[in-house]
């Protein structure tokens, strides 16, 4: 039996500069959700430290006298490892992990490791690695000090120590042959989406803040069994489904990987091809946590990604989850912040409004199907058993001139029965 590995001290610590952009600085809610990344990563936080100050120091980040207090505070605390609410820059890394002679690390790396820790598709795996790799290049005299002196835990799944201290030239062919094996993946998933359109299979994407409950609608929606945990990143790799309408249609609902505030725009660059099924989506369901405090935040967070990648000004449905913890079931007036084909109230984990998110998917998704009355001519038993296939009979019956049905009928379909339609409802 393997020995418990032992759960990493973390002190996590931010410069709250009092900027107009609140989703850039560091702030309450910001510090709260580091926290829970390190919970996510394996760790416990021991301390925070956040400092007043209108500029980071292009140097250190904070202050010295604050570094200093961290340095003086770390075998008190026994921590193992300090990880900071922004990006750190190259000399950063390097000046603070030299000053602290600690393990350090900074969202953006933390963010890669929960990542790596997630990742079980050969794509998503790749994905990480690639992002790490490109990460961590301009960074590995700041890092390869760090590594070699805390040998595993959080910050080093992926591409290990060893792959960290080659040289640069081999590290770069390495992220060439990731690059070009990504590629090919890419060309594979288009061959595939294009077997869908052909079969008629539109696709209905879940995207949302991480943690607002997309992995727990998936499951309801379509018994998917995809791990769903109270937890950031709780799942990486994108997850698909397929639902049956009740007039036939088919419809692919897509899960994607959850968005978070200060995510570096070469984070979104690396993970493009994870989302892209939000950009080819013929509707999205953007997935709130109606109970969340930060909900109007989080809403303006997942609106910046889908524009960065392309997929702003898509139909979207506004689907409002955990509504059961609000005092009134409902959605409050105040969180129409954009404009949404629909909004729904549900809670996911309950089953509660889950029959009315189906109907409105069914309403803006494309192919919506209308009932009608035809009479085919027996000559025509092809088209009959074509519509048995693909649309919603509803009745069929066996008369002198032909075979009577009302079904209900997508457009498509609808043109070919135009001369057998004998009533329109």
């Amino acid at each position: 039996m393997e020995p418990e590995k032992e759960i990493e001290r973390v002190i996590i610590a931010g410069v709250h500069r009092d900027i107009r952009d609140k989703l850039s600085d560091t702030t309450d809610e910001s510090m709260h959700e580091l926290e829970e990344l390190v919970k996510t990563a394996g760790g416990v936080v021991v301390a925070q430290v956040v400092q007043n100050k209108s500029e980071l120091d292009p140097a250190i980040y904070m202050g010295e006298g604050k570094l200093s207090e961290i340095k003086m505070a770390i075998p008190e605390l026994s921590a193992d490892m300090i990880v900071f609410d922004d990006e750190l820059s190259p000399v950063q890394i390097r000046n603070i992990s030299e000053f602290l002679e600690i393990k350090v690390l900074d969202r953006s790396m933390l963010i890669l490791d929960i990542f790596a820790m997630r990742a079980k598709t050969n794509e998503g795996k790749l994905q990480v690695e690639l992002a790490q790799l490109k990460y961590r290049l301009p960074r590995l005299r700041g890092l390869g000090v760090q590594m070699s002196r805390t040998g595993a835990g959080i910050g080093t799944r992926g591409p290990g120590e060893t792959k960290l201290e080659t040289d640069r030239r081999h590290i770069r062919t390495k992220i060439s042959a990731l690059e070009a094996e990504l590629r090919d993946l890419k060309k594979h998933r288009e061959l595939i989406r294009t077997r869908r359109r052909k079969d008629g299979i539109t696709v209905a994407a879940l995207v949302g803040y991480t943690n607002a409950g997309k992995s727990t609608l998936l499951n309801r929606l379509t018994d998917a069994g995809v791990l769903a945990e109270d937890k950031l990143f709780a799942t990486l790799d994108p997850t698909s489904r397929m639902i049956t309408l009740e007039d036939n249609r088919r419809i692919m609902i897509v899960d994607t990987v959850g968005f978070i505030r200060k995510l570096p725009h070469h984070l979104i660059e690396a993970f493009k091809s994870t989302l892209e099924e939000a950009v080819i989506a013929d509707l999205l369901i953007h997935v709130i946590d109606a109970a969340n405090p930060e909900r109007d935040n989080q809403i303006k967070v997942v609106d910046s990604v889908l524009a960065d990648i392309g997929a702003a000004g898509k139909n979207m449905i506004a689907v409002f989850n955990k509504s059961d913890k609000l005092d009134t079931l409902g959605i409050p007036p105040h969180l129409g912040i954009k404009e949404y084909c629909a909004t729904v109230s549900i809670s996911a984990k309950r089953n509660i409004g889950i029959d009315v998110l189906i109907d409105v998917i069914g309403e803006f998704t494309p192919g919506k199907k209308r009932p009608v009355s035809v009479v085919i001519p027996y000559k025509e038993g092809a088209l009959v058993s074509l519509l048995h296939e693909t649309q919603k009979v509803l009745s069929e019956e066996f008369e002198q001139n032909g075979t009577k049905m009302e079904l209900l009928a997508d457009s498509e379909a609808y043109e070919k029965l135009r001369d057998y339609i004998i009533k329109k409802f």
